[in-house]
C-alpha cells in the first residue's frame, strides 16, 4: 500500500496539469469558431470546418514526433541510458524539421489544390484558402511546440508544459478578437492568432532550455534510421488520434455536403469544436499517464504500471458522466453561442448531433488510453491496430452505411458505434496480453 502512494500522487500531479493545459489548448479552436462565426458568419464557419482537417494532421505529426519520443526518451531515462536519451531527442528534432519543410512547401505550391480536395466551392474558397495557407506557413512553431512540451513532460516538468500551453491559448483568445473586431482582419487574422499561440509557448519554455535545466540535450550527430522506426512506432497512436479526427470532419463533412449543404456542414462544426474540446480532456488524461507509466515500466514495476491504468480508467468513466450530461441538458446554449444569424436549421442539426453523436463519450476515453497504455509499455502493435481501427477501418464503413440508411441520424451514430466496436476490441487485445504474460 506504502508503494502505491506516490503512484497515486503522480498520477494526480501528471493528469490534472496535463487536463488542464489541454482544455486551456482546445482554446484554439473555441477561440477561432466563435469569433469567425459572429464575424464571418456560416461561410466563415464552413471555410474554418473544411480547413480544419488540415490542421488534425499537423497537430497530430508534432504529436507523433513529441509522445513517440518522449515515450522513448522516459524509458531510456529511467535505466539510466542517458547517451540513448539524448540521441532520441536529437533525432526527433530532424524529424521535426523535415515535416516542417515538407508542410511549407505543400501550403506555398499546393493550398488551392488541397483546399478543392477538401470540399470547398467557390462561395467559401478564398477565405478555406487563406486559413490554410497561413496555417501551413507555421508549421515549424506547431512541430517545434508538440516536440518541446512533450519532453519538457517527459523531463518531469508537467508543470512547465501546462503554463506554456495555456500560455499560447490565452494570447490566441486575446490575439483573436483584436485580430478580428478592432483591426477587421477577418479570417487571415484568425488563424494568425492561431499561429503565433505555439510562437509564444515556446518562448514560455526557452528559459529552461537556454539555461540548460533538462535532462535532454542535441547532439551533432547523424540520424539514426532505427530510433527514427522507433519514435514513429510509439508515436502513431497520438497521431491518429488526431488524424481521425480529421478523418471524421473530411469525410462527414463529404457526406453532410450531399445531405444538407453548407448550412448541415456549419452544424457540423460546431459538434466538431465541441468534440475537438472532449478529445483534448481525454488527451489530456493519456499524456498524463504516458511519462508515468514508461518511467515505471522501464524500471520494470508492473504493479504500479496496473494501478496506474487503473486509476486511469476510473477517470473515464467519471469524467465521461459529467461530459455527456454537460452537453446533453446544454445542447440549445451551446449551439447557440456558434449560431450568430440565429439559423434554425443550423441549430437543430446541431443539438441533434451533440446528443448522439456525443454517446461516444466513454469509448473515445476508453481507447486513447488503451492506446497509449500499450505504446508506453513498448508494445506499439496493438495500440497501432486500435488506433487504425477508430480513425479509418470501421469508422469509414460505419459512416457510409448508416448515412445511406438513417441520413443525418445515421451521420451521428457512426462515430459512437464505431468507437463502442474498437473498445471491444481493445478489450479483447488488453485481455490477451495479460495472459500471454
Amino acid at each position: 500500500m506504502n508503494r502505491r502512494k506516490p503512484v497515486l500522487k503522480d498520477f494526480l500531479k501528471y493528469v490534472s496539469l496535463n487536463i488542464l493545459g489541454q482544455m486551456a489548448y482546445s482554446c484554439y479552436t473555441l477561440a477561432d469558431t466563435f469569433f469567425v462565426s459572429s464575424s464571418l458568419g456560416a461561410n466563415g464557419l464552413t471555410a474554418l470546418n473544411l480547413a480544419f482537417p488540415v490542421f488534425c494532421l499537423l497537430n497530430g505529426t508534432g504529436l507523433m514526433i513529441g509522445m513517440g519520443g518522449g515515450t522513448r526518451y522516459s524509458i531510456a531515462k529511467s535505466r539510466g541510458e542517458n547517451e540513448r536519451a539524448d540521441h532520441i531527442f536529437t533525432n526527433a528534432v530532424y524529424m521535426a524539421a523535415c515535416f516542417a519543410v515538407l508542410y511549407v512547401l505543400s501550403g506555398v505550391f499546393l493550398s488551392g489544390k488541397l483546399v478543392r480536395m477538401l470540399g470547398a466551392d467557390d462561395t467559401v474558397f478564398s477565405m478555406t484558402n487563406t486559413y490554410l495557407k497561413v496555417m501551413l506557413f507555421f508549421a515549424p512553431a506547431f512541430l517545434t511546440n508538440n516536440l518541446l512540451q512533450c519532453f519538457v513532460r517527459n523531463d518531469g516538468k508537467p508543470s512547465l508544459s501546462m503554463a506554456a500551453m495555456i500560455s499560447g491559448s490565452l494570447s490566441n483568445v486575446i490575439l483573436d478578437y483584436i485580430f478580428i473586431f478592432p483591426l477587421r482582419m477577418g479570417i487571415f487574422g484568425a488563424i494568425l492568432a492561431t499561429g503565433l499561440a505555439p510562437v509564444i509557448s515556446i518562448a514560455v519554455l526557452s528559459p529552461c532550455l537556454i539555461s540548460k535545466r533538462n535532462g535532454f540535450h542535441f547532439m551533432k550527430s547523424v540520424s539514426d534510421a532505427k530510433k527514427v522506426r522507433n519514435i514513429m512506432s510509439s508515436g502513431i497512436p497520438p497521431l491518429v488520434t488526431e488524424v481521425s479526427s480529421g478523418i471524421v470532419m473530411f469525410l462527414f463533412n463529404f457526406i453532410i455536403l450531399r445531405l444538407a449543404g453548407n448550412i448541415g456542414v456549419a452544424a457540423f462544426g460546431v459538434v466538431t469544436v465541441i468534440s475537438l474540446v472532449v478529445i483534448a480532456i481525454y488527451t489530456g488524461l493519456s499524456q498524463g499517464i504516458q511519462p508515468i507509466i514508461s518511467q515505471n515500466y522501464g524500471k520494470g514495476n508492473a504493479a504500479d504500471v496496473k494501478t496506474i491504468l487503473k486509476y486511469a480508467m476510473r477517470t473515464v468513466f467519471l469524467l465521461s458522466c459529467v461530459i455527456y450530461a454537460a452537453i446533453f441538458f446544454g445542447a440549445s446554449p451551446i449551439a447557440s453561442v456558434f449560431n450568430s444569424e440565429g439559423n434554425e436549421t443550423l441549430q437543430t442539426f446541431a443539438i441533434t448531433g451533440m446528443k448522439l453523436y456525443f454517446l461516444a463519450c466513454p469509448f473515445i476515453g476508453f481507447n486513447i488510453v488503451t492506446a497509449t497504455y500499450f505504446s508506453s509499455t513498448g508494445r506499439p502493435r496493438p495500440s497501432q491496430i486500435i488506433s487504425f481501427l477508430r480513425g479509418l477501418f470501421v469508422l469509414v464503413p460505419m459512416a457510409f452505411l448508416l448515412s445511406a440508411i438513417l441520413k443525418m441520424t445515421g451521420v451521428w451514430c457512426a462515430y459512437p458505434l464505431t468507437e463502442c466496436i474498437v473498445t471491444i476490441i481493445g478489450m479483447i487485445f488488453y485481455a490477451l496480453t495479460e495472459k500471454s504474460r
